[in-house]
Formats: structure tokens, sequence, C-alpha cells
């Protein structure tokens, strides 16, 4: 489905109806086609090439003059506000001022307020209450409504749900009702992670983002956590704009690619990219969409692991040594029962993937297939009879790199697509340099394994003696002293690459 900016929503092109007289420009790049109207409006890419490159890039990459009809752009918080009509919304608040240690979601605030409440705090409307945000000051807190699907926020007005167009980016029928909303005031962030499931899509609407990315290949730079923990999402212990570089020296090894996302425009993030977010305008608003990938069907079975184990090992601690370790958006701790049952679903999809995607290969004799599954939520919640669910999608390849490009040259970068270039790491020199000066590093890097697009590559056995030897000095006054926590172990049990490990394995075992 297309969107015409007079016919408004057609299964036939926009380039093809209306008034306007439109005129074919034949364009280079690509060796296809793009189009121009007699206004000068410019769509840079097809819906075809659009896609290609989504399914095609491994990098992240900014969409420029895409959007510049989706009625969605006209989404302020003031527009926003008029249309909910007090409707109360879950906001998240946080301190400006958090020092080294990255703010998670388990140490937050929360209220229900509506969104006249949100701009009178923010200053943006001040003849209205600002409700329960009076008791946060505006120079030492942010807030944010984080996380917010289009399809509950808008389900008395389903009309617009077209507002959203993704069908510009090859995802045909993809609209609102497949997105997330997000508004915050500045300085609201998400935690630096990656995200188990799929690539994503985001659209910014009102004001702007700075966005903080780091390849796969540097997970073990960011100490991967479980805890909190919440169903497709892998934390970072690392506090990415401020690093204590001192519980964390590998960090200085990451790679950041830094960029603001400006209205109107955007971002592609590829699969297992980290990820930190920052609102530097007082008042943003983003939506975006997560894009499933046939890689997901090994990465459910992962993540069907993760949960087992956590579950089973956190529900029997002591309640008095208990912390907050469940993240505010999973609803309750499921039974093993349940676990076991959405592992057993999750591993069953995985095989039939498999075998019907060889038949596939077989009949077409190509591997040129999509690769996408029609899922429009970054999760899939964990339900009490899994073996209900449909997941079965159509053949598709389990891995982005398999995917073949035909018409995309070598170098698809230009005045339309935007590349995210990598950020030297020149912050803290001087803690970096004492910390060198002290030894802290002892010769070799103490990582436990890197996380690998593959997820089968391990650390040395060198590397875990040295990261026991980091804490020698701690045993050593008290060897009889309990030190290593519950979290500690399940870190460990819990790390991608372990986790990994173990799924390949069981599906091994299930497929003999």
């Amino acid at each position: 489905m297309f969107y015409h900016p007079v016919g408004g929503f057609s299964h036939v092109p926009a380039w093809k109806t209306g008034a306007d007289r439109w005129e074919l420009i034949v364009s280079r790049r690509f060796e296809s086609l793009t189009f121009k109207s007699s206004d000068d409006s410019i769509r840079p890419f097809t819906p075809e090439q659009a896609k290609e490159i989504v399914m095609s890039l491994q990098k992240p990459a900014v969409f420029c003059n895409m959007t510049f009809d989706w009625p969605v752009l006209h989404w302020n918080v003031s527009y926003l506000a008029n249309l909910f009509k007090g409707k109360r919304i879950r906001f998240r608040i946080g301190k400006k001022d958090m020092g080294t240690a990255p703010l998670f979601e388990t140490e937050c605030s929360y209220v229900e307020a509506t969104l006249e409440e949100f701009l009178a705090w923010s200053g943006r409307q001040p003849s209205c209450s600002s409700g329960p945000f009076k008791a946060y000051d505006l120079h030492k807190y942010w807030t944010y409504a984080d996380y917010k699907y289009i399809a509950q926020l808008f389900e008395d007005k389903p009309e617009h749900f077209q507002d959203v167009v993704w069908s510009d980016f090859g995802f045909e029928g993809r609209n609102g009702r497949d997105s997330t909303l997000w508004i915050g005031s500045r300085g609201a962030n998400t935690p630096c992670h990656l995200d188990s499931y799929g690539c994503n899509l985001v659209l910014q609407v009102q004001g702007r983002k700075r966005w903080y990315l780091y390849p796969p290949e540097d997970s073990s730079f960011l100490c991967p956590t479980r805890f909190p923990y919440e169903e497709s999402s892998v934390f970072s212990k690392v506090n990415v704009v401020d690093p204590d570089l001192r519980s964390y020296p590998q960090f200085k090894k990451a790679q950041a690619h830094v960029m603001t996302l400006e209205p109107g425009q955007v971002l592609f993030v590829p699969r297992h990219w980290w990820h930190y977010v920052e609102s530097i305008d007082p008042i943003t608003v983003s939506v975006n969409s997560w894009i499933e990938l046939g890689a997901d069907h090994e990465a459910r079975v992962e993540e069907a692991i993760t949960r087992t184990l956590i579950c089973a090992v956190k529900s029997i601690e002591n309640p008095a040594a208990s912390d907050a370790w469940l993240n505010p958006t999973e609803v309750e701790i499921t039974s093993h029962e349940t676990n076991l049952k959405y592992l057993n679903g999750a591993v069953s999809a995985y095989l039939e993937h498999k075998k019907t995607s060889t038949i596939e290969y077989r009949l077409s004799g190509s591997q040129d297939a999509e690769g996408i599954l029609q899922d429009p939520c970054k999760k899939r919640k964990i339900q009490a009879n899994p073996e209900a669910q449909d997941i079965r999608v159509k053949p598709c390849e389990s891995h982005l790199a398999r995917i073949k490009t035909k018409n995309m040259g070598e170098n698809p970068f230009g005045p339309n697509l935007l590349q995210v270039l990598p950020q030297s790491q020149k912050t803290h020199a001087k803690e970096i340099a004492e910390q060198s000066s002290q030894g802290l590093l002892s010769g070799n890097d103490g990582r436990f394994g890197k996380l690998h697009p593959a997820g089968n590559t391990f650390g040395k056995d060198s590397d875990s003696r040295a990261f026991v030897d980091q804490k020698d000095t701690n045993l050593s006054a008290d060897s009889s002293k309990t030190v290593i926590s519950t979290n500690d172990l399940l870190d460990c049990v819990l790390h991608p690459c372990v986790v990994s490990l173990m799924a390949h394995l069981l599906l091994e075992r299930t497929s003999v």
C-alpha cells in the first residue's frame, strides 16, 4: 500500500496516480529508477531498493528524504496531546546526573500522566498543571514515555495507523500498527543494549536524539549482562557516555559510531548492534519498527534457554538476598513448566524452519530469499501454551550475510543514504593512561570471549585466569567469605556466547 499526498492510500504506487505530472529520472546509482514530481519532491529509493538495502547492509545508516509526505511527521507532542485528550500513559523518570554507572529501568521512578502534564512540566504549556511531574525538578530529572505500542495507544483511533508508511521501505502492509512510540524530555535515555531479534528502523519525528552504536564484535568490551532481565535485550554494564574505565578497562577498545538523528530521517540499526540513545532537545518524539529476520529462529531458542535458567535460579534464591532483577517491561516471573514449553516450542519452530528452508532451496535452486518474519514486535511474550502459537513463517535465509544484493553497488552511500562512521575513542585519555601505568591490564585483555555474529568464539583459559587474578586482592583478606553472588554466576552462565553454544548443542541433539 502506498501513500499519495493527494489521493491518500492506494495499492497503486503514488507516482502512477494523481493530477500532478510526474517525470521519470534515470538514476545511475543502483542502475535503476527513481521518480520526481513537478514540485521537486523526491523519494530517492524505490520500495524495492530500500528493502534491499535494509536486508543487505550490515552497518548503521541514515535514510534521508524518504518520509517527506508521511502524516506521522505531524505527530509532535502538542498534536498527540490534543489527539489523546487526557489519556494517561506511563512515564519513566531518571536523574540527569547518574555518575559512571548506567541507569537501568529497575532504578527509575514511574508516574502515570497525560501529555498535557508532560508539556506543562517541560515548560511548553505553562497554563496547565504539571500533575505528578511537579515533584521532579526539570533541571535534575528527565522523563520518558518509551516503548509504547501504537496499536494499543491508538486502539480507538485505528485510522492513524496509516500515518506511518513503512511500505515505502518495501515492507508491504507495515504501518503504525507494527510500530512503537517514544516521547522524552532532554536527557531521557535508553541504557546501552543489543536486541536479540531482528533489525531496527527508527524515524525521528520531533527534536533530535544522539545515538551511540557499537558493532557486534565489540561485545566483550561492553561487558554484556542479563541483569536486569528482559526478553530480547542484552544490556551493557558500562555507561558508555561516562565509563568507569577502572572497572571496565576493556571498554577503551570499543569503537563507537556516534550520530545525531534529525526529524524526518530514518536510522537503520543492523542486527546485534549495541546502541545507547539519548534525547538532546527539550522534547523528542520517535517511531520505530523492528524487522524480524530468519536468524531470529535460533535467537528465540537462545532467549528461551536464558529465561528458563534465570527464572529457575533467581526464583529459589533467598528472598532476603534478592534484588530487582526483573525489568519492569516483564510482567511476571514465568514458571519452569511454562518456560520449558516455550523452549520446546522455539526448538520445534527452528527445526521446522530449517526443514522448510531446505526444501524451498532445493525447489528454487536459489538462495534469493527475503529473510523476513512478519512480526511487528521486538519481543514474543511467553504464553502458557506456546505450542498453540502459529510461529511458522515462509522460507527464508537464516543469516543476513547470506542475502545477496543484485542492483546495489558496492558503495550505496550518498546524499540520501548516510553512513554512520566510527568515532575515535579520545575521551578519558587521562584515566586510560593512569590505569595503564598501574598495570591494571596485566599484559592481557582479561576478556571472557567475543560475541561474533556466528556466536561461537570463546576466550582462552589465560583470559579467565587473568579475570580471577584481578580479584585476588579481594579474596586474600578473607578467603572463606563468599564473594561470588548468584548474579555473578549467572552472568557467566548466561553470557551470550555461552548461551549460543548451549543452543547449538541442544539443536544438534534434537535434530538427530
